[in-house]
């Protein structure tokens, strides 16, 4: 269980996810955009960790990839799987710096909500306990909910990440009072989580217009963010796309 301790509040960190790479070299079935070289060239541009999320049906990265990557960062890898024997099995070969609980649905085009862990608190707790002990951080990937994060900090949780996506969704969708409720709510949950020992992280559909009000969040201490900046690169570059992003993330910070 989480200590009921404060963790001290530091620098933001930018966590890039190079998953859509391998979705364009998957479309071609070549070996072309690597997923590695977008990897190390966020290294080179100012990521503090790279992340990539090895589904069950490996729609985008492979295992091939994981091992790449494993070999060629220095930077800290974010390994996002499912609760499932399988990836727990490869997560505790490979030992990366940190696993990323994330539900998963074979239908779904991206991960559409938080885990729901207050109704499977048990099994969770022990499905993460070997990675823990293998020296993995682990993260679960939640909605900003109350209920979720508690249950989170019981079953021993080094770190949350806080589900951005409706936030992301109501700004585009134009539904702007949704949207000032759900950043409410992220703010609001932050400082909970924080209360409790936990470290606060948060992703899922963020963007130029979006990122500046979750970066501000002064519990949060990592963004993790892929589509949105490889979807950038195909206009700007890699770099300048990562550069623009932790701009702004600085700026928020600094207001």
């Amino acid at each position: 269980m989480a200590e009921n301790v404060k963790a001290p509040l530091g620098q933001l960190r930018l966590g890039v996810n190079i998953d859509h790479v391998a979705t364009v070299r998957n479309a071609r079935g070549s070996e072309y955009p690597d997923p590695v070289r977008a990897a190390k060239i966020a290294e080179q541009s100012g990521a503090d960790g790279i992340t990539a999320h090895l589904r069950e049906d490996r729609r985008h990265i492979s295992d091939a990839d994981i091992e790449a990557l494993m070999d060629a960062l220095t930077l800290p890898l974010n390994f996002e799987m499912a609760a499932t024997a399988e990836m727990q099995a490869i997560a505790l070969r490979h030992k990366p710096h940190a696993v990323c609980i994330v539900p998963e649905r074979r239908e779904e085009r991206t991960t559409e909500g938080g885990l729901e862990v207050a109704r499977e608190e048990n099994s969770l707790a022990h499905f993460i306990a070997p990675l823990r002990d293998a020296g993995c951080r682990v993260s679960i990937f939640i909605a900003a909910d109350q209920s979720q994060i508690e249950a989170a900090a019981r079953i021993g949780a080094a770190v949350i990440e806080l589900h951005t996506g409706a936030y992301c969704d109501a700004h585009a969708e134009g539904r702007f009072d949704d949207r000032d409720n759900e950043l409410a709510r992220l703010r609001d949950m932050s400082a909970f989580a924080h209360s409790l020992g936990l470290e606060v992280h948060a992703g899922h559909g963020l963007t130029y217009d979006t990122v500046k009000p979750i970066a501000a969040i002064p519990e949060v201490m990592e963004l993790n963010i892929g589509h949105f900046l490889i979807g950038e690169a195909i206009f700007l570059g890699l770099t300048p796309a990562i550069h623009e992003m932790r701009r702004l993330m600085d700026e928020a910070r600094a207001e």
